[in-house]
């Protein structure tokens, strides 16, 4: 079983993760994470042993700052992510801004957002510091993620509507193709 530390030294010891955590972080980006399948993949991936690494539909990009909520902002900064590394499909969010799309209270940071994603799994982020020492945010800790268990975060089994689309969402993206030892 792995912790949250050898997490983030597989993260460190893989230079095209590290180029990809540099790149966002010359953006100075306000509470900004690399998140989702980014991180989550990656674990998938040394857990099962796999010697290439799993081609993931983009990366995502996230941050918070409320003075700023316009949509074009964030294309803005995707096409400045582009031209840093145009062979990464980027997908740049601004949280402070997602909570009107998806018809919910306003969230109050990054992590904040990341506890509201589907799937606990998921639910993680990645950042570097100034040192360029990863830092890992779990909301929902590990245990999820290295147990190969995809289940809905706490958010989304408050409401029929949220566990609807977490369903959808787990038969859509069918995870247990790529990683067999998936349990949903």
């Amino acid at each position: 079983m792995i912790d949250e530390q050898e997490i983030i030294s597989i993260i460190q010891s893989d230079p095209w993760m590290m180029e990809i955590l540099k790149s966002v972080k010359s953006l100075n980006l306000p509470d900004w994470w690399i998140c989702a399948g980014f991180v989550r993949s990656k674990i998938w991936d040394t857990l099962q042993g796999f010697s290439e690494r799993t081609p993931i539909t983009d990366i995502d990009v996230i941050y918070f700052d409320p003075t700023s909520i316009d949509e074009l902002e964030e294309k803005k900064l995707e096409r400045k992510l582009g031209a840093l590394k145009p062979d990464i499909p980027w997908s740049v969010k601004n949280e402070a801004r997602m909570h009107i799309r998806n018809k919910l209270l306003p969230y109050t940071s990054s992590v904040d957002a990341i506890s509201k994603f589907p799937e606990t799994a998921t639910a993680l982020g990645v950042k570097i510091d100034e040192n360029e020492h990863v830092i890992l945010t779990a909301p929902w800790g590990i245990i999820d993620v290295i147990q190969f268990k995809v289940r809905p975060t706490p958010f989304f089994t408050k409401t029929e509507e949220r566990m609807k689309l977490y369903e959808e969402r787990v038969q859509k993206k069918n995870w247990k193709a790529t990683w067999n030892r998936i349990e949903v």
